[in-house]
């Protein structure tokens, strides 16, 4: 056997190339667009950020009420009234607010700005050169997606304690949000001041400039961190996913483009190697088991097809050197009665090779037809009570008994019925023609579980010991000398590899008493057909 070719690209391992593998390309994208709609609907839905508001809301709407009920308290009717501008002085806040007290009437009592407790250092937001560049890509992104709802326009902290003073001077506390001039997010919050069930004044508390904003874009600069991390991993993974798939599959690949194009690329010496990935238990190495079995298989029919065309060579050359020979003598022999026995000659390796070619012909058309051919569910016993009838006629005639032992219910097998049909002719007719008269031929069949068995039997000389393993063989034909080159030894080469085409098993044995040794003289042979039911 000629050594395997191994495929130029099977000893490659690593990683896979990204420019020569659509699917490992098609896995990395795949897996980053997940992430990515996960990471933005996080930030497009923002819930820390509706958290914060919330929360800040709260806080705001809790200060403005208890300032309130201190003003209240210095408003009752025996008690003088307030210095709205010391009583706001002398309130302990917390940090981050600005503080306005109105009239009934939307005049300006007094007003306070409390600084956060500590500024906000320049490096809390440990914000990257990747993270600044996602920041911008979103707030691209999240400024198309918004495009086109009308916002309010940019006011500053007392325009928008004035905005919700009307609400309050109701009697409700009420809450509003807004943007200053440079886009930062303001909260404000007013509540009534409140005398004998008398609306007396109003306290507003306004958030200072980007509170909010700076704590969403810490948390997105968290988020966005995460991301770059989760996205290199998630590449990392993909990558060696993508080798688990790609590469095998591209060495699959390119040792089957060997197989196709060697022919255009000049002559190759070696079989194509298929990679051997039994070992994966994946669909993969399902793949790979399956490619390396079709290859072996059709490196075994081309050996197969290799040796039938030697073996028809040889065959064809035995006729071929007879005629020769007798052609020869022809041009030599003078008296009649040699040339009528050269003319006999000449016409019997005629019929043989006549014979010959159709046999020859008939099998190796044989593989083809079997894989064309539709399969039907046929009753067996009848198929071959139907050839007992037309087989036994013909025994009978050479003084051969022909006997039939076959079950009386219907035995239903699925195969093609006249290539089997094609089968049980074969070992009949070979049992009648290794019959002389008063010998006998027997055809029986029995079922076994989920099998069939068809025996032929004759009363012949047997089937030499030797020729046991052979006579299935083709061209193999071991005939008395007196009927040499009237068979082809193709017979029961083909009836074996129709047997095998419907899964079944054929042999061929000697019948012998069960305690009789191999050297005793065999009373017949036996051939016997398995097949699946």
């Amino acid at each position: 056997m000629p050594p395997s070719r191994p495929c130029a690209r099977c000893a490659g391992g690593g990683l896979v190339a990204l420019n020569r593998s659509p699917l490992a390309r098609k896995i990395i994208i795949f897996n980053l667009m997940a992430l990515v709609v996960l990471v933005g609907g996080v930030l497009f839905l923002n819930p820390f950020r509706d958290s914060l508001v919330v929360q800040r809301e709260a806080g705001l709407a809790r200060e403005a009420e208890l300032v309130a009920t201190v003003f209240e308290a210095q408003m009752q009717p025996a008690a003088p009234g307030p210095d709205y501008r010391a009583t706001l002085d002398g309130i302990r806040m917390g940090g981050g607010v600005e503080v306005f007290v109105f009239d009934p009437a939307g005049n300006l009592l007094a007003s306070r700005m409390v600084p956060p407790p500590v500024q906000p250092a320049p490096d809390r937001v440990r914000s990257t050169v990747i993270t600044d560049f996602l920041n911008a890509v979103w707030d691209g992104v999240s400024g198309v997606l918004t495009f086109g709802r009308a916002e309010a326009p940019p006011v500053d902290g007392a325009a928008l304690a004035r905005e919700v003073f009307p609400i309050a001077r109701a009697g409700e506390t009420w809450s509003h949000t807004g943007r200053d001039p440079s886009g930062s997010t303001l909260f404000s919050v007013a509540t009534p001041i409140r005398v004998a069930g008398q609306v007396v004044g109003v306290v507003a508390l306004t958030s200072t400039e980007g509170e909010i904003d700076t704590l969403v874009r810490y948390e997105r600069e968290q988020i966005l961190q995460m991301f770059v991390v989760a996205l290199l991993v998630s590449i990392g993974l993909s990558l060696v996913l993508a080798s688990t798939i790609a590469n095998p599959l591209s060495d699959l690949a390119a040792a089957a483009e060997i197989g196709r194009d060697r022919d255009n690329r000049g002559p190759v010496t070696g079989r194509v190697r298929i990679p051997d990935l039994a070992a994966r238990p994946d669909e993969i190495g399902r793949l790979s088991v399956a490619m390396r079995g079709m290859v072996a298989a059709l490196y075994d029919r081309i050996d197969a097809n290799e040796q039938f065309a030697a073996d028809v060579a040889h065959e064809i050359k035995n006729p071929l050197a007879s005629l020769r020979s007798a052609v020869g003598s022809m041009r030599f022999v003078k008296k009649d009665e040699h040339r009528t026995r050269l003319l006999d000659v000449i016409e019997h390796d005629v019929r043989r090779l006549d014979r010959l070619v159709s046999d020859i012909s008939n099998a190796s058309r044989l593989d083809s037809e079997l894989v064309k051919e539709e399969e039907d569910r046929f009753d067996l016993i009848r198929t071959i009570a139907g050839l007992g009838d037309y087989m036994g006629q013909q025994a009978r005639e050479k003084g051969v008994d022909f006997l039939t032992d076959l079950p009386a219910d219907p035995i239903m097998i699925r195969g093609l019925e006249a290539r089997l049909a094609q089968v049980f002719v074969n070992l009949i007719s070979n049992a009648v023609s290794f019959c002389e008269e008063g010998d006998a031929v027997r055809v029986w069949a029995r079922r076994r579980d989920n099998r069939v068995l068809v025996v032929v039997e004759d009363t012949g000389p047997g089937i030499p010991e030797q020729a046991l393993t052979k006579v299935f063989k083709r061209f193999y034909s071991e005939r008395p000398s007196g009927d040499f080159g009237n068979h082809s030894g193709l017979g029961l080469a083909i009836s074996k590899q129709i047997v095998e085409a419907h899964g079944g098993v054929i042999w061929a044995e000697n019948i012998r008493p069960a305690t009789a040794d191999i050297s005793t003289p065999p009373l017949g042979a036996r051939f016997v057909v398995g097949l699946p039911v």
